[in-house]
């Protein structure tokens, strides 16, 4: 009796879901009408007609919409994939402060962590672009022609990066590295204290231990955390169009605002996110197995 309960729960669901698609597609039928628009991804073939301040390929107003999607993807793929590394190395050096012996580090990272989580990342964003580098001089920092930082951006061995890319990359890390330093904290505290005696009775260092045997045991706790913070960050890369990034959010809101095809725009952007996403998801899942099949649980 009671799963025949639970059966017709589950179909009720099931029909209500189906209601509330169908309600959906008659709604996006009707609108489509309305607009008298149609649906379909013509224009993509028809000249951009806007200029982009950033492109890794070359790219001019007289190319197509399809184009200029794909350097805008090209744009957010490098800020994602730069952030990621970078707040990744950033994250577990705070990280391991928060859970060394050190007072002082366990003192400044606790602090970084607990401002850097409270604070909104658009605010985060905003400051690191119209403080941190709009607000400088033309001659802030100039390392002969190691490195240059004034108002323009970055340089640093002849490679430039734009004021937009370079506050972008800074508050992305920044912001990502204090979820992901809680994350690798909560790994090596989820270690039992006998694993960390272990070690020590052995004669190894503090380090040694923290490499060789706590952080291997920590892993499979940690990589699930990871995999979210990771996804979160491609996901909040699309806050570029708040300073003036060219990342393919920001184009399609220029083509929605040109050519009105908002609906198809909307798709393209969540088949792009999806598919990046699930690449992020299925690496990290495939790290995990690998760490699994090695043994490195304890």
């Amino acid at each position: 009796m009671k799963g025949d309960k639970i059966i017709f729960f589950q179909i009720i669901i099931i029909l209500l879901l189906i209601c509330l698609f169908g309600f959906l597609i008659n709604n996006l039928i009707i609108n489509l009408i309305r607009t008298d628009l149609g649906f379909n991804f013509s224009w993509l073939l028809k000249p951009a007609s806007f200029a982009l301040a950033e492109h890794a390929l070359p790219y001019s107003p007289s190319d197509s919409y399809a184009w200029a999607l794909l350097i805008g993807w090209l744009n957010s793929l490098k800020v994602i994939f730069v952030s990621l590394f970078l707040s990744t190395i950033l994250g577990i050096i705070i990280g391991l402060s928060r859970t060394g012996n050190n007072v002082l580090l366990k003192i400044i990272s606790s602090f970084y962590i607990t401002i850097i989580r409270q604070t909104p990342l658009l605010l985060q964003l905003m400051f690191w672009y119209f403080v941190g580098f709009l607000g400088l001089k033309n001659n802030f920092i100039n390392f002969t022609n190691l490195l240059k930082i004034n108002n323009q951006g970055i340089e640093f061995l002849g490679l430039s990066l734009t004021s937009e890319f370079s506050a972008l990359i800074i508050g992305l890390s920044v912001f990502t590295s204090a979820f992901i330093a809680e994350v690798i904290r909560g790994g090596i505290i989820s270690v039992p204290k006998g694993q960390w005696e272990s070690f020590r009775s052995l004669g190894l260092s503090e380090r040694n231990g923290l490499i060789r045997v706590i952080i291997p045991q920590a892993l499979p706790a940690i990589i699930p955390g990871l995999t979210s913070q990771y996804l979160n960050l491609a996901k909040n890369s699309t806050l570029a169009i708040a300073i003036g990034y060219s990342d393919i959010y920001a184009i399609n809101d220029t083509i929605i605002n040109q050519t009105g095809r908002a609906i198809e725009c909307f798709i393209i952007l969540l088949l792009t996110f999806l598919i990046l996403n699930l690449l992020i998801t299925n690496l990290m899942e495939t790290i995990n197995k690998f760490i699994n099949k090695k043994n490195f649980l304890y």
